[in-house]
């Protein structure tokens, strides 16, 4: 178990160090997604994380608010035992190795949180799906927030935002491993959507309070509120 524990010890540095290469202000990303739940009481809250990855955001959220309880969603066996090892110190965690989109949304939450994980769904139809799920699985009163890539309204701006996306990966690695690897595989696995449509799909479905919280070019953190007395 010792050895095990270090491989994944191993693998958690290695993600959490080769992110924020290719994400920009990756740290202040997420803060800015743990602040964005700050705004609801926190005495015992309970909390859904989809596409947990490594548990960035949940050890975030529980270094901040340590009553919470916190359920880490994953597909991939792999990164639910990393985020088991980066979190084992809190006890009040539970694993679900799962597609989010076998969201059950019989159980329900507080708060509902994603990074970097919903991009992956390949259509609009499936984003605005799972967002409908997400608010029939939170709690009145609940809130939404997710962390991700998004496009720009218009061709020009989505050009922009790739070249300053570039140019933070460019200071990191070389323009080799940029194109072959990193654009080669966001080309053809991403499907990140509009911001703005998503947000407008955030307020057909019946979230209120919407905003977007963090932005820079290509990533940000934005989600709402279900209407409601908690």
């Amino acid at each position: 178990m010792k050895g095990l524990s270090h491989d994944f010890e191993g693998e958690a540095e290695e993600f959490d160090k080769v992110i924020s290469k290719i994400v920009p202000f990756y740290y202040q990303m997420i803060d800015a997604l743990v602040t964005s739940i700050s705004s609801t009481p926190f005495s015992r809250k309970k909390i859904l994380d989809l596409g947990c990855g490594t548990g960035n955001v949940s050890k975030r959220i529980l270094q901040r608010y340590p009553h919470c309880s916190i359920t880490c969603m994953d597909k991939s066996k792999n990164m639910i035992e990393v985020a088991r090892f980066k979190l084992s110190p809190y006890p009040q965690i539970r694993f679900v190795l799962a597609d989010f989109l076998h969201l059950d949304s019989s159980e329900q939450y507080d708060i509902i949180v994603s990074s970097l994980a919903l991009h992956h769904l390949v259509t609009d139809n499936e984003k605005r799906w799972l967002y409908k799920i997400i608010y029939e699985t939170l709690k009145l009163n609940g809130l939404f927030y997710n962390a991700d890539f998004v496009l720009a309204s218009n061709e020009n701006l989505q050009n922009i935002y790739m070249n300053k996306w570039q140019k933070h990966m460019g200071k990191n690695m070389p323009q080799s491993k940029i194109e072959n690897k990193i654009l080669s595989k966001y080309y053809e696995e991403d499907r990140p959507a509009e911001l703005i449509a998503q947000l407008n799909w955030l307020s057909e479905i019946g979230f209120t309070n919407i905003d977007v919280m963090w932005k820079y070019y290509n990533f940000a953190v934005y989600g709402g509120r279900k209407p409601g007395k908690a």
